[in-house]
C-alpha cells in the first residue's frame, strides 16, 4: 500500500491516503475525463508493479450516493454485505444477468453503477457471490464489503468535508 501511494503522488496527486491492505486509495485530482485519468493510473500501476491492472474509479459524490442509496436494511448484523462496484462497458443490466442468487442465501439488488449482494451469515459458505470470480466480466467489477464501503465514505468526508 506505500508502494500504492508512493506511485500516486508521484503522478500528482494531492492528499494521497490508502486503507488498510484493501488496495483502495483516496486522492485529490484535478478535474480530468475519468477514462483518461483511469487509463493513466492503469498504466503507471502497471509499470510499478510489473502487471495489467484495472481500477474501479469512483468520486466522493458517487461513493456518497452508493452508500445513500442502498437497500433499506443493507448491512444487517445476520448478513455479510458487499458493494460490487462495476466498470464500463459492463453494466448493471449485465451484471445481474450474471449473478445466479442461492434461494434463502444471497440476495441482489442493482444499484447505480453496482450490485448490493447480501448473504446470510450462517450459510455464507453456500452463497454463490465466488462463482463471479470465475466469469470474464469479473474483470470490469471489484467487491468491496458494505464496511469497507462505509468506511472509505467516513475518511472521504473526514479528509476536507468533501
Amino acid at each position: 500500500m506505500a508502494e500504492l501511494r508512493l506511485c500516486l503522488e508521484e503522478m500528482g496527486f494531492a492528499d494521497v491516503a490508502t486503507y488498510i491492505q484493501s488496495g483502495n486509495a483516496l486522492f485529490a485530482a484535478l478535474r480530468q475525463k475519468r477514462g483518461e485519468l483511469a487509463r493513466s493510473i492503469e498504466s503507471q500501476l502497471g509499470k510499478r508493479f510489473g502487471t495489467e491492472l484495472k481500477i474501479v474509479l469512483v468520486s466522493a459524490n458517487e461513493l456518497r450516493a452508493v452508500v445513500e442509496g442502498a437497500p433499506e436494511g443493507f448491512g444487517g448484523e445476520d448478513h455479510l454485505c458487499d458493494v460490487i462496484f462495476l466498470r464500463k462497458p459492463l453494466t448493471v443490466k449485465r451484471a445481474m444477468s450474471l449473478i445466479e442468487p442461492k434461494e434463502g442465501v444471497d440476495e441482489v439488488w442493482p444499484g447505480r453503477g453496482v450490485l448490493y449482494f447480501s448473504r446470510l451469515a450462517a450459510k455464507a459458505s453456500s452463497s454463490r457471490l465466488a462463482k463471479m470470480a470465475s466469469r470474464p466480466e469479473y474483470r470490469e467489477m471489484t467487491v468491496r464489503s458494505w464496511s469497507t464501503t462505509t468506511k472509505l465514505l467516513g475518511l472521504i468526508e473526514s479528509r476536507d468535508g468533501a
